[in-house]
């Protein structure tokens, strides 16, 4: 290698960056001590853009475009630097290449479930999972708060933290929200647009642009799952007597042993008086309640000759002593009585209706 194209190896005339990574969003052109040239050519292709650092501070940013580096395409390096219009020697700056493009697929989720009002169920407890994508959209912004001097910065390096504000965000959210829980899987889509618009404010602060949340699963804990399984499980066997019936037609066609029968029928007996008790609840609680059946009345036997008669009504007893055949000496008894009494004694309300004895001549 001669002398002069040793010198000219010194100076760099060419700066650009292919990517070929799904994961790099920033990446540092490697100077490695070599002075960029005096109009050298950029090439900053789609979804890049190159930022130009002088000793630590942020000076031009470039788009999209291919550029000859002089001091009218340079200008906040050309005042930093106190270069004049005449200027054409070699300079040293770090160039950054920040990509652009979208970053999709990347994971956020509760590590912790996040208790939040419900109308339904009052408080329940939800574990969410999902995927977010982000892109830059301040680059100046971007390589202050986040990058610094890393000069290979990737998404595995923000992942965790803008997951973790993810999901912070997500409880504040959620607390907000009215969405019954039942009814959130059938509004997924429209609630990852909505927490989307509500935490898209916190990137910004990072120079970054949240372009999408996608909620993939809004999870109940285990025991609330399980009792909701079984309320599902009743509401589908419907009519309890019908699925038993259906059952035993199903053991018949496949040549269920008489065993198998058995059990079905007890199965059915077990649901018809099932089905009897339901419905003699329902009765009773319905506006049309069956009253209980009336007290047993009082049960009388007379002494008539040296003989009882009996049983007799209360009311039979009213009639015979109308006809006569009772007076209020007449010996009467009915259970809990000792010995015999007057009926005078122990039921004078039968004689109530009877006229008093006649006058005296």
């Amino acid at each position: 290698m001669g002398l002069f194209d040793w010198i000219g190896g010194q100076f760099i005339d060419v700066i650009e960056w292919t990517d070929d990574s799904n994961d790099t969003m920033v990446w540092r052109f490697p100077r490695q001590g070599n002075e960029i040239k005096y109009g050298a050519k950029l090439i900053v292709r789609e979804s890049q853009v190159a930022v130009f650092v002088n000793e630590g501070e942020i000076a031009d940013i470039f788009t999209p475009g291919t550029y000859e580096l002089e001091t009218a395409n340079l200008p906040v390096l050309t005042s930093l630097q106190h270069w004049d219009h005449g200027f054409s020697s070699p300079f040293k700056a770090e160039v950054y290449f920040l990509n652009t493009k979208r970053f999709p697929n990347l994971k956020w989720g509760t590590k912790n479930p996040i208790t939040v009002r419900d109308p339904e169920f009052l408080m329940v407890r939800l574990r969410a999972f999902g995927t977010y994508e982000i892109r830059i959209s301040d680059p100046e912004t971007f390589m202050k708060e986040i990058v610094g001097t890393d000069g290979h910065f990737t998404t595995d390096e923000i992942d965790d933290q803008l997951s973790n504000l993810i999901v912070s965000k997500l409880a504040v959210v959620l607390g907000q929200d009215d969405t019954p829980v039942l009814d959130l899987a059938a509004n997924y889509e429209k609630f990852s647009q909505y927490i989307t618009d509500a935490i898209s404010p916190f990137f910004e602060e990072y120079g970054l642009e949240l372009t999408k949340i996608l909620v993939e699963n809004i999870s109940l804990p285990p025991e609330v799952e399980k009792a909701l399984d079984t309320r599902t499980s009743r509401a589908i066997s419907g009519n309890l007597d019908e699925h038993l019936k259906y059952q035993s037609a199903q053991a018949l066609g496949s040549g269920g042993g008489m065993s198998e029968m058995a059990g079905l029928g007890a199965g059915m007996a077990m649901a018809q008086q099932m089905a009897q008790s339901f419905a003699s609840g329902n009765s009773h609680s319905g506006s049309g309640a069956t009253p209980p059946p009336p007290p047993q009345s009082e049960q009388w036997f007379v002494a008539q000759n040296g003989s009882s008669k009996g049983p007799f009504g209360k009311e039979q007893l009213k009639q015979m002593a109308s006809n006569g055949e009772i007076t209020p000496d007449t010996y009467l008894w009915r259970d809990g009585f000792t010995d015999w009494k007057r009926a005078k004694d122990v039921a004078g309300d039968i004689f109530a209706s009877m006229p008093p004895p006649p006058p005296p001549m």
